[in-house]
């Protein structure tokens, strides 16, 4: 059997806490291994019990959750550890915050209400990296509160991909999923996860919707 997904959750509410702690130890495949109340003790969560994703409230006091972010991954990154996903919960759909955090290093966004199956699949999803979870809503955040304007200049970076990696780089920035970027190139899944590894080292990226964000900010999505 493989190992479980170690989740932990940071949330100024005990109620949620609770629930979410009761969701998420219900499941055979993932671990609940720690709880905080603020961004300051989510940063401790996250050095000491080590999760491998960590659901993340926006708003609290102390420290929010988009400061806790940047400080998780900072240390992470410092200490020479693989850093954890972060998932963001937000209470609205189209929250300026919610494309703070994804800038400043989170995996993703959900809102604090959604269909407890959604949640769970979201936990697995961003665990795998093998899709951007809610990637319709994703899009339509960076849509809505895209701030680059004018005409933007093709990184080099981008220049140095493939003829190939650029294609599968389109489809993972539509949003779509190994399996759907598989069926759509007539390629393995197993292929289509090395092009997106490489794709994601090229251009310095942590995973993929840090590619949608890249895709946006440079004017590379159509």
């Amino acid at each position: 059997m493989s190992e479980k997904i170690r989740v932990a959750l940071v949330d100024d509410q005990a109620l949620f806490r609770a629930g979410i702690r009761m969701l998420v130890s219900s499941q055979a495949d993932l671990e609940f291994v720690g709880e905080a109340g603020n961004g300051v003790e989510g940063v401790a969560i996250a050095a000491q019990h080590r999760p491998d994703v960590i659901l993340m409230d926006i708003r609290m006091p102390v420290m929010d959750g988009i400061e806790s972010t940047r400080a998780i991954l900072a240390a992470a990154e410092t200490a020479g550890r693989t850093p954890p996903r972060i998932i963001v919960l937000t209470t609205f759909d189209l929250d300026e915050a919610a494309t703070r955090a994804i800038r400043g290093g989170a995996s993703g966004f959900l809102l604090k209400d959604a269909d407890p199956e959604f949640l769970l699949s979201a936990i697995r999803t961003v665990h795998a990296g093998t899709a951007v979870i809610a990637a319709a809503a994703t899009r339509e955040l960076f849509e809505h509160f895209d701030s680059v304007n004018g005409t933007v200049t093709q990184p080099e970076a981008f220049t140095h991909l493939t003829s190939r990696e650029k294609e599968i780089f389109t489809l993972a920035a539509r949003g779509l999923s190994n399996a759907e970027i598989a069926a759509n190139e007539f390629l393995s899944e197993a292929t289509v996860k090395t092009h997106i590894s490489r794709v994601l080292q090229k251009l310095g990226l942590r995973d993929r919707v840090q590619l949608v964000v890249y895709a946006y900010e440079n004017r590379l999505t159509v």
